[in-house]
């Protein structure tokens, strides 16, 4: 039975920018490294392990999550989802950081976003957002191109 269009499935493209997990390991470790400060004879110093704390929710929660609809940026205090059609474009920093430029040019970081992104950022958005490398452009070119012939199978 041959499957129409309405019956296969639709290939979602998701990419998630995050901070590596591995960055909890160093936290784990500076924890350790804490223990005889933190538990000494002088009360209060437990506090100390509020800032490894509050690291290891910012490692878990900071992310930028790009769909066909549209970008969701969690930050460590807040969330908000951006559509497509919402953005005039991206800005990029010296450090190659980069922010979403919305309609009214307001400014919105992208964490753990970078310049060498946007590619992906462009293939993710189906085209909306433009490739400035080209990369997406020679992708599509190399896919839309027929298989060719070798040259030697017309001789023989």
């Amino acid at each position: 039975m041959a499957e129409t269009a309405e019956t296969q499935p639709v290939k979602r493209r998701k990419a998630v920018f995050r901070i590596p997990l591995i960055a909890l390991i160093a936290i784990f470790g500076a924890m350790v490294c804490m223990a005889p400060a933190a538990f000494a004879d002088v009360p209060g110093l437990w506090a100390m392990y509020v800032i490894p704390l509050g690291l290891i929710v910012f490692v878990i929660r900071t992310r930028t999550v790009a769909t066909p609809e549209g970008l969701a940026i969690r930050t460590m205090f807040g969330h908000r989802e951006l559509p497509w059609e919402a953005l005039k474009g991206f800005s990029i920093s010296k450090r190659a950081k980069v922010q979403a430029v919305l309609a009214d040019e307001s400014r919105v970081p992208l964490p753990t976003v970078r310049a060498r992104h946007l590619p992906v950022l462009s293939l993710v958005s189906n085209g909306r957002v433009p490739d400035p490398t080209g990369l997406v452009e020679d992708l599509n070119e190399q896919q839309a191109k027929p298989a060719a012939e070798p040259e030697n199978a017309e001789q023989q």
